[in-house]
């Protein structure tokens, strides 16, 4: 009987750890779906194959935050909706989105980065944590990741290309 409750524990833990990572990532998706419309915004006419591609950024942060929220859900918990605003991690797409105006294709493209590397950060903090995750949070997370990961070296790529 013991066993059986330590093991329900075990099993309840899991499940929490695996809802609160989930929701931070969540956040920190919305926070770059955010960050990178303010760019598209804010970006002139002459930037269009930079709207192209922080517009496929966004609609994958997109496809993350429900993948995310929907495995929250499986699990019972709540998820997280809104960007997080809160002094933590997520903050640096916070700041990405208010320097936009007024720069230059190269200074957005630094800023962009500086947003990437923070949801590289997440994601890598996320897995350091996979003993803790269940296995299914953990795979989609690792998933996830390889995108980000990508996204971040395109990112840097553009911003190394420019004069």
């Amino acid at each position: 009987m013991t066993y059986t409750l330590q093991k329900n524990k075990s099993i309840m833990e899991t499940i929490e750890k695996s809802v609160e990572v989930l929701n931070d990532l969540i956040e920190i998706n919305n926070d770059r779906v955010a960050g990178f419309e303010k760019a598209i915004k804010d970006l002139d006419e002459g930037n269009s194959d930079l709207k192209a591609v922080f517009e496929k950024f966004a609609e994958d942060s997109r496809n993350n935050s429900r993948e995310l929220t929907n495995t929250v859900n499986s699990f019972g918990g709540e998820a997280e909706t809104g960007t997080s605003g809160s002094g933590t991690i997520h903050r640096a797409w916070i700041d990405v989105k208010a320097t936009f105006t007024g720069h230059d294709r190269k200074s957005i493209l630094a800023e962009c980065e500086r947003g990437e590397d923070a949801i590289k950060k997440a994601y890598q903090s996320a897995i350091n944590e996979s003993s803790e995750l269940s296995p299914e949070a953990l795979q989609i997370i690792s998933n996830q990741q390889q995108a980000i990961n990508a996204g971040h070296d395109r990112i840097k790529a553009l911003r190394d290309s420019q004069a």
